[in-house]
């Protein structure tokens, strides 16, 4: 396929000498989004996991065809996140809530996205559900350098028997010119209830501080994104206070992160995920500090957002307003996920 080049102009406004100036300028522009793609399980029961307690497998009436649909759908919102911006579908996606490797070469095989060259990063972690994080990636704009998993040690306070979770991938590499950190979570959930499965979160968000301090001790001013379903809010102490992630951009210094994600949850009410008509936002795509600025030579952050088009939210029933989930009552319902994506946009100056 023969893929256009679509540039972005913006019109900035900058301030000098008290005067505004207004400048039109032409960028070029990539998504980089994370989705959580509730319960991508295959047909197939594998004896080694406890696969057998996913919604898939709760399907008794032709499965195989549930499986092809649910594929489809969430292929459909991948290639769909920041296309009404880009003309494309996202360079980089970090996707949580899969089952194997495979079930994600069958997402990126899919009609919506077979046309686009992307590959995948996958490690099967230690999660007895068998659920796993990965990223794909466009193939002709970013390019992997290195990649690993981090093992996330967790125990239980009473038992003091290991729980085992997902690890958080870093994928360092090109996109184009520049070298970017990713770093793809899906932190411990809030079973037992939030205040109970704190500590599990915070063991997480100080092995994601690792990460990133070994980065930006490599490179002090390092292009860092960590995205995930994190099971917090931006307000929580671990993203909050142990990630130390801030909410304005004027605040972040060498070293630190900022989450866009926290206005717009604050500021404008916008979640990823409802729970009794309570939103949240667990879903969240945080920077360093070396994405932010207005020198553009190089790519930068431009925009965050919550990609919830209509046709992802539940128009009747139970869940009426909420995201559209693939699942409800051991049955498919045609629908999506039980979260919205996440995305941001970069940007690099063209001229």
């Amino acid at each position: 396929m023969i893929k256009s080049s679509f540039k972005l102009i913006i019109v900035i406004l900058f301030f000098n000498n008290s005067l505004y100036s207004q400048n039109e300028r032409e960028f070029k522009i990539h998504t980089v989004a994370f989705y959580n793609v509730e319960n991508l399980f295959d047909t197939i029961n594998d004896p080694n996991k406890q696969d057998e307690k996913s919604p898939m497998m709760d399907i008794t009436y032709n499965r195989g065809s549930v499986y092809k649909k649910k594929i489809k759908n969430m292929a459909r919102v991948i290639a769909d996140i920041g296309q009404d911006v880009t003309k494309k579908t996202p360079a980089i996606v970090g996707i949580s809530e899969v089952e194997n490797e495979q079930v994600i070469v069958d997402l990126i095989n899919d009609s919506s996205l077979s046309d686009i060259n992307y590959s995948i990063v996958h490690y099967e972690s230690p999660d007895k559900r068998g659920i796993d994080v990965a990223m794909i990636y466009d193939k002709d704009v970013f390019k992997p350098i290195s990649t690993k998993s981090f093992e996330l040690l967790i125990f239980d306070d009473e038992s003091n028997n290991r729980i085992f979770t997902r690890d958080q991938l870093l994928v360092s590499g090109m996109l184009e010119d520049d070298l970017i950190h990713i770093i793809v979570n899906h932190w411990p959930s809030r079973s037992g209830g939030e205040a109970r499965s704190m500590s599990k979160r915070e063991s997480a968000a100080r092995l994601n501080k690792k990460i990133i301090d070994s980065l930006h001790k490599l490179d002090r001013n390092a292009k860092i994104i960590t995205m995930g379903d994190f099971n917090d809010n931006p307000m929580n102490n671990s993203i909050k206070g142990i990630l130390g992630a801030k909410k304005n951009k004027e605040d972040v210094k060498v070293k630190e992160m900022y989450n866009p994600m926290e206005k717009i949850l604050t500021n404008e009410g916008i979640g990823s995920n409802s729970y009794r008509d309570v939103w949240f936002l667990f879903d969240q795509v945080i920077i360093s500090k070396g994405l932010l600025g207005n020198d553009f030579s190089s790519y930068k952050f431009y925009k965050a957002g919550v990609f919830n088009k209509p046709y992802l939210t539940q128009k009747e029933g139970k869940y009426k307003g909420q995201p559209f989930r693939s699942f409800s009552y051991s049955k498919f319902t045609n629908g999506y996920s039980d979260h919205y994506p996440t995305f941001i946009y970069l940007i690099k100056e063209t001229k």
